[in-house]
């Protein structure tokens, strides 16, 4: 069974940074694009940040500059430095990969549990 699991967030100041990590576990044959999701209070999830299986990466304006993503092949990994942060970056960061699991044709796509990012003085 495939999974992603999150860690790295929590409460910090203004002007502060974070790292979010997430790892996919599992019987799992290859991982294509990954990427990292926010969701504030009252509003729809948003996509923050992606990275495809050669690098190339993709960010919100809203966090361009700031936020840095990069991933580990390795450890079948994906990070999100942020940087600088601002209280509307105040939301749950979810982690999202398509992940073609052992014993199956075709790509899917999984979702982490959600880490709490408060930023606040």
């Amino acid at each position: 069974q495939v999974q992603l699991v999150e860690s790295g967030g929590g409460l910090v100041q203004p002007g502060g940074s974070l790292r979010l990590s997430c790892a996919a576990s599992g019987s799992i044959f290859a991982i294509n694009g990954m990427g990292w999701y926010r969701q504030a209070p009252g509003k729809e999830r948003e996509l923050v940040a992606t990275i495809t299986v050669v690098g190339t990466t993709k960010f919100d304006d809203s966090v361009k500059g700031r936020f840095i993503i990069s991933r580990d092949h390795a450890k079948n990994t994906v990070y999100l430095q942020m940087n600088s942060l601002k209280p509307e970056d105040t939301a749950v960061y979810y982690c999202h990969a398509q992940i073609r699991p052992a014993h199956y044709s075709g790509y899917r796509d999984y979702w982490g549990q959600g880490t709490q990012v408060t930023v606040s003085s």
